[in-house]
């Protein structure tokens, strides 16, 4: 939610009766560099009217301090015309009171959600549609003209009429920058000490936020463009402006959206959005990844209980004696350790201008085939240094023999599939590469039926082997002696993928910017292994 501050004014009616204009349209922009375009509350209104309610009335953007109810709100010329009643009798609402009354709290502020605005050179926006949330009383206001005129008292005992206590008006002449500022002065030194310190700290940020504002819109072609926020996640809108621009391009608020890395200098973490869009695209690339089992962890490495024997079952009489030797089933553990990844992605800053072209996607298909290839290898074939462990380098796994010791033959390929346990053949598939793929689809069995079959249309065949899909794992060995060119199995049952939580993404303006490129360094962190060695059985090259 976005707050701005803007001129309002008491009108005396009835005690506690608040009326004012909350927002004036056009005119100078006020301390954040934002104007207000007519009709920019219009949907907004007639939404709240729809459903019967009114923006809350706070104190000082506290949703927890009601200091009463906004009883009509419309557009005028002028601006937005607001009028309300305190909640006096209330502990909220004597006070926002008794703040107005001692000139404690002089000014609105509006708080709302950007739907749509447009940036204008000199670091301005005008926002030209908003979804107004709450109109609160504040004492700095953004524009430093806007006090408060007059305050409606209650009657005294007995009294006929109410007294108006009224307040000099400082309108008649628009004051000078250094008038409006003694001013301002003036008024935060008669407020009380607590308020003032968290005032300052508010403040602190908008400012430095309006010097990296103005600093982006300087660059050449930071021409007027419009923006609409609401139809996509905030957290991705502002990762997107990161991209494009880096961290001099992000408002005060896109900062806050962002999420810091472990370690600040390795950059931002990609939102939810990013992450599903790589790990999307990444199976393209890495195929074992697509059958077998992933999770995510927030820790360096995971334990789980590994089944070492099979169940026992016996039969037995109702009184006799059962078994408790130690030949059943035991458990031990399968650690697998999180290693890191790194990829880098060159950009030209052409395309990080052009808004024609998505670079959120096309980052996140970039980086996807980087970390797709790399880790597809190390799933296969990784010896668990710097990388997972794949499931070539698991020894615990069966082996059938081909029964020749430089080919596959076609009753090695039935033997294989029938050395798997018959739970894991439901989902069991094939893997192995496009040469040793070649060869299979050679071979024909005793009524000469080729063993593999190509079903479905032109330029999307499906291959089955005994029927059974295959998968095309590229870092398989060829065939050859002493060679493991296939392996059959569950490999959702099989192989675990853990993905480490949380994938940074740092800019890099300066490394390539002879080249005119920008180059991207992004990390991930995950962990493969073997989670059950009887789900999968592997065919090598070899006599016996």
């Amino acid at each position: 939610m976005e707050r701005l501050d803007l001129e309002f004014k008491f009108a005396p009616s009835d005690a506690g009766v608040i009326d004012g204009l909350a927002s004036p349209f056009g005119g100078a922009p006020d301390r954040v560099r934002d104007i207000v375009a007519p009709g920019a509350f219009s949907r907004s209104l007639a939404e709240h009217k729809a459903r019967g309610t009114m923006p809350a009335m706070l104190l000082s953007h506290d949703p927890a301090a009601v200091a009463g109810t906004w009883e009509t709100m419309e557009e005028a010329p002028e601006g937005l015309k607001v009028s309300g009643r305190l909640a006096l009798g209330t502990t909220t609402g004597d006070e926002a009171y008794a703040f107005a009354k001692t000139k404690a709290v002089t000014g609105l502020s509006i708080g709302f959600r950007t739907v749509k605005a447009t940036r204008l050179p000199g670091g301005v926006r005008r926002l030209d549609e908003v979804d107004l949330l709450e109109v609160s009383l504040v004492a700095v206001p953004a524009a430093p003209s806007a006090r408060i005129t007059s305050v409606k008292s209650f009657p005294a005992a007995g009294a006929a009429i109410l007294e108006e206590s009224t307040m000099e008006d400082e309108t008649t002449a628009a004051p000078d920058n250094g008038t409006v500022e003694t001013k301002a002065a003036e008024l935060v030194a008669g407020i009380e000490t607590k308020m003032t310190a968290a005032i300052t700290a508010a403040l602190a940020p908008i400012t430095d936020r309006l010097g990296k504002v103005e600093t982006a819109l300087r660059r050449p072609g930071a021409a007027p463009t419009t923006e609409t926020k609401g139809a996509e996640a905030p957290e991705r809108k502002a990762f997107e402006t990161y991209l494009r621009h880096g961290v001099a391009g992000l408002e005060f608020g896109e900062v806050k959206t962002l999420r810091t890395a472990e370690d600040p200098s390795a950059g931002y973490l990609a939102p939810a959005e990013f992450i599903a869009e790589v790990d999307k695209n990444i199976v393209m690339w890495s195929p074992v990844r697509q059958y077998a089992t992933v999770r995510n962890t927030a820790r360096g490495s995971v334990e789980l209980p590994k089944r070492i024997g099979r169940p026992t079952a016996t039969w037995v009489e109702e009184l006799e004696d059962r078994d408790d030797t130690e030949t059943g089933t035991r458990y031990g553990k399968s650690n697998y350790e999180v290693k890191e990844l790194t990829a880098y992605v060159d950009v030209g800053f052409n395309t990080l201008e052009d808004a024609a072209v998505d670079i959120f996607a096309e980052l996140a298909m970039d980086l996807a085939e980087e970390f797709g290839a790399a880790e597809g290898t190390a799933f296969v074939t990784g010896n668990g240094v710097k990388r997972p462990m794949g499931f070539m380098s698991d020894t615990s796994i069966p082996t059938v023999a081909t029964g020749d010791a430089s080919k596959i033959t076609p009753d090695s390929i039935i033997d294989l599939y029938h050395a798997l346990p018959s739970p894991y053949r439901t989902n069991a598939v094939w893997g192995l590469n496009g040469t040793t793929l070649g060869a299979i689809r050679k071979l024909k069995d005793g009524n000469g039926q080729y063993l593999a079959l190509v079903q479905g249309i032109n330029g999307a065949p499906v291959t089955t082997i005994m029927g059974r899909p295959v998968v095309e794992l590229p870092d398989m060995p060829n065939v050859g002696g002493g060679n493991i060119p296939v392996v059959f199995g569950d490999l959702a049952q099989a192989y675990r993928v853990f993905d480490r939580v949380g994938f940074s993404l740092l800019r890099d303006d300066l490394t390539q910017r002879t080249k005119g490129k920008c180059r991207f360094h992004a990390r991930k962190r995950v962990a493969g292994g073997v989670r059950k060695s009887e789900a999968l059985r592997k065919l090598i090259v070899a006599a016996i």
